[in-house]
């Protein structure tokens, strides 16, 4: 049933990024509502999850947040060694396409545990799993977009992004298939959300949105961010 569910999650990722790939002179709108998508994913549906599910807390502060905190710090180092490679090799100034790649790798890696996440809460119940299925398949859209946005905003060829997006899509369906094999611990997937959730969060706030707001009138650009959240909150309540 997960992975037959999973496949819904396949359609509405490449939906996503079809949507991302047909707004191209509306860019500023697209990254600004990709921020909004971003944040909400972060502060609306991984942090709440991972403070349950992400164990007891470590010298006084919940492991979910310690692992918030690395999982953007991560993330902003390997931008950084990232720039100052390019750098060295002339290239200063320019937008460097490892890190849209390695973003979008980080948004496969995501899909692949939503699918893990969609199979473990099958195995629990099926009312559970279809609660699970509805958040799953509803934010796929939004892994979709970022996945493709992430990868050509930083200059990768229309190719290299289609094959992200492709990959992110197949991703669940996988994930949900392990799942026929093991248990996730729950604590090791609290652990894996708070990081993510740091990383993602390091993105959408050091490189979508100022981009987004870089060369056009903020007030659409804004309500295109606060849209995005508020589709995330919408999701959220509903699954809940």
């Amino acid at each position: 049933m997960a992975v037959f569910v999973a496949l819904g999650a396949f359609l509405m990722t490449l939906a996503g990024g079809w949507v991302a790939q047909r707004v191209t002179d509306r860019r500023h709108l697209v990254l600004g509502f990709a921020g909004g998508l971003m944040l909400g994913v972060v502060g609306l549906d991984l942090l709440p999850e991972a403070m349950e599910a992400a164990g007891d807390p470590v010298f006084g502060v919940p492991a979910a947040l310690l692992l918030f905190v690395g999982g953007f710090l991560v993330a902003h180092l390997v931008e950084g060694l990232l720039a100052v490679r390019q750098v060295a090799h002339g290239a200063s100034g320019e937008r460097v396409p490892q890190v849209g790649l390695t973003a979008a790798a980080a948004m496969v890696a995501h899909s692949l545990m939503d699918g893990i996440a969609l199979g473990a809460a099958f195995q629990v119940s099926g009312a559970m799993g279809l609660a699970v299925a509805l958040a799953v398949i509803s934010h796929d859209f939004a892994d979709g977009f970022n996945t493709y946005t992430l990868t050509s905003l930083y200059g990768n060829a229309r190719r290299k992004a289609l094959l992200m997006l492709f990959a992110a899509a197949v991703a669940p369906v996988v994930g949900a298939a392990t799942t026929l094999l093991f248990t996730l611990p729950e604590v090791l997937l609290g652990g894996y959300l708070g990081f993510f959730g740091g990383a993602l969060l390091y993105l959408a706030a050091a490189e979508i949105l100022p981009e987004a707001h870089h060369t056009h009138p903020a007030r659409s650009t804004l309500l295109c961010t606060i849209g995005g959240v508020g589709f995330i909150w919408l999701v959220v309540g509903i699954a809940e």
